[in-house]
């Protein structure tokens, strides 16, 4: 009888066990990239205990209104289909601007927390200055034709953000030439003012470049001190002004 009982508990407890979702990370990676440039960020993600969804998207194909339903669309559903909740995203470059157009009029009650690394919130000046030379529209799509700092472009249409965010900019570039397009200090791509957007709850910088945020290890334990608490252990910069009535 006590064999009995002792396996009965165990089976209990192993379908109650089964049955306590992991919360989910979305991952979108940025402009030109894959979702194999996410794979550190997913390895570490894993061992914190969250389910892990690396989404990986045609980002060179297709405009940012179809690519945000296909990439945060998809993750969503894979979250939801694997019964892991609540939701936390993070996305490098692009992936932000997706991320803020498909909640621009949607609600945002399944989203826990977003942290984004060097996302073009006000638009990149690069942009800006070379969008007109021939081959820029051929490698970057009508995605990275979009992302200029001008209020018809779209980033600039956007607004506030409706759920809880954490935004991480890189300081150090590898590209001297893009950074000669940039307001200081950028990260070769965006500048750090350039990353800021309004409604925001949590704002670093860090001596990060943009192409390897995502696999920078400071950057990558911000990322999880964010996700976990809702707050970055790094003090933020004098003067930026944040929101976290969410």
């Amino acid at each position: 009888m006590r064999i009995k009982n002792i396996f009965t508990f165990l089976v209990l407890l192993m379908a109650t066990s089964s049955a306590l979702s992991a919360e989910c990370a979305i991952l979108l990676h940025g402009l030109a990239r894959t979702a194999g440039s996410m794979a550190e960020l997913e390895t570490k993600l894993n061992a914190e205990g969250y389910l892990v969804v690396n989404v990986d998207y045609p980002s060179r194909k297709k405009p940012i209104n179809e690519l945000s339903e296909i990439a945060v669309g998809e993750g969503i559903k894979r979250c939801n289909e694997n019964n892991a909740s609540p939701i936390n995203i993070v996305t490098h470059s692009l992936g932000g601007i997706l991320v803020r157009f498909y909640f621009k009029n949607r609600p945002t009650t399944e989203i826990k927390r977003v942290v984004m690394l060097g996302p073009p919130n006000q638009g990149s000046e690069v942009v800006d200055k070379i969008k007109n030379i021939p081959g820029f529209e051929l490698f970057n799509g009508p995605a990275g034709m979009a992302l200029g700092t001008q209020e018809d472009d779209l980033p600039r249409s956007l607004g506030p953000v409706n759920f809880e965010l954490g935004v991480i900019a890189g300081t150090q570039s590898i590209n001297l030439i893009l950074s000669t397009f940039l307001p200081n200090p950028d990260d070769g791509k965006v500048s750090v003012e350039g990353t800021k957007v309004a409604g925001m709850c949590g704002f670093i910088t860090l001596p990060a470049t943009h192409p390897f945020l995502m696999t920078n290890d400071r950057v990558i334990e911000e990322v999880i001190n964010f996700l976990r608490s809702g707050a970055f252990k790094t003090e933020r910069p004098d003067g930026v002004e944040l929101n976290c009535d969410y």
